[in-house]
């Protein structure tokens, strides 16, 4: 079967984070048509998580392209950009705080971003509840989506922004997410300026590292007058259960965290003590190095569903880097297979460059030294 152009193609979009999103955001921009599917029930099934950078090299680039930097900024909290490195005394060791008019990566909500991707779009666009099980079809097409239920869709092109647990990623390659031996538990603190207004101080407007070589703390201040607050720790994936726990004891579980930082400061302390609510854990999950696969003429992938790797400020960007250069090729290849072949010249020797440079690089948020963690949110909903 010849490729298609892409103005004349079902193009299929799995996944309907940022990736996906700026993806079919920029590709309506240029005329071509695309569906996006996504397993959840609708755009607020769940809490979309926290707060992620957008930096000005790859991610302000793609809301660019989508027409959508203007109202990003307006969104945006550059404040975000401050950032404290304390020791387990809760001494501050380092302080970076960005000039008024620093633009580079300033934070915005999840939440808020997915919304402005999703008001962006022509109506429709977007199929809820649509859990894809997996891809079929002859490598040049058509392809075949099979989503649970039982219901399936012919398309000409599968982009599988679905992130580290991708059903897409089959179709063109075998490899799996893997731990890194490093997890989070994830802690929320609310109305911190009224409730928690210690902690508050302590995180300022961006965010809060400390660590000693073997367990770490990240606090990073959320919009809304939230903090969420990630407990890092070196251990196996299973040590919840190895302790005969599950995750909702919360009480116990905050024993065991109170014995392994007993001799950090009671300042610090408190951000195990006095979170609303349960832990959620989140292991840290990669992608091996390098992760390419054989050139397909009907499927590709963007995001962490192409390159997942420790959550170290580069997830969202990239994915919404690689979604402009996806959308970018198709506007401007005669064919469905010259876009894709254009697109992953580009993205697989960049992805594999970063992912190489950061493998491994879970071990550093637990180092004395300040990581770069602007992007921890977005790994986490990707992993959740």
């Amino acid at each position: 079967m010849n490729s298609v152009a892409p103005t004349q193609a079902r193009i299929s979009i799995i996944g309907a984070g940022p990736g996906g999103l700026t993806c079919a955001r920029i590709l309506q921009r240029r005329g071509i048509a695309v569906t996006v599917f996504d397993s959840e029930a609708g755009p607020d099934a769940r809490n979309q998580g926290g707060t992620l950078d957008l930096h000005a090299d790859n991610g302000q680039i793609a809301l660019r392209e989508a027409g959508l930097l203007e109202d990003f900024s307006k969104l945006a909290r550059p404040e975000g950009q401050e950032m404290r490195l304390l020791d387990p005394s809760g001494t501050i060791t380092s302080h970076q705080v960005p000039e008024a008019d620093e633009l580079f990566k300033p934070e915005i909500d999840r939440g808020q971003l997915r919304d402005l991707l999703l008001n962006s779009l022509q109506s429709g666009t977007v199929q809820w509840g649509r859990a894809l099980d997996r891809v079929s079809g002859p490598a040049d097409g058509p392809r075949r989506l099979h989503f649970t239920g039982g219901t399936t869709v012919e398309t000409d092109l599968v982009i599988g922004a679905d992130g580290a647990f991708s059903r897409v990623r089959p179709a063109v390659s075998p490899a799996a997410p893997q731990y890194s031996g490093v997890s989070f538990l994830e802690a929320w603190f609310n109305d911190v300026e009224n409730s928690h207004p210690d902690i508050a101080e302590l995180v300022g407007q961006g965010g809060a590292h400390a660590a000693d070589g073997e367990r770490g703390m990240f606090a990073q201040r959320n919009g809304g007058n939230h903090i969420r607050v990630y407990l890092i720790q070196r251990v196996p994936v299973d040590w919840i259960g190895r302790s005969s726990l599950t995750a909702g004891d919360t009480d116990a579980i905050r024993g065991l965290l109170l014995d392994r930082y007993a001799h950090w400061s009671p300042r610090l302390r408190r951000l195990i003590t006095d979170n609303d609510g349960p832990y959620v854990h989140r292991p840290i999950l990669a992608l091996p190095v390098p992760h390419t696969w054989a050139h397909n003429p009907t499927v590709t992938l963007l995001g962490d569903a192409a390159h997942l790797m420790p959550p170290l400020g580069v997830g969202v960007n990239l994915a919404m880097l690689d979604a402009s250069e996806l959308a970018l090729a198709l506007a401007d290849s005669p064919t469905v297979d010259d876009a894709i072949r254009m697109y992953e010249q580009t993205m697989l020797p960049r992805s594999t460059e970063t992912a190489g440079i950061l493998e491994g690089g879970a071990e550093h948020l637990l180092s004395t030294e300040l990581p770069d963690t602007g992007d921890h949110e977005d790994v986490c909903a990707a992993q959740s």
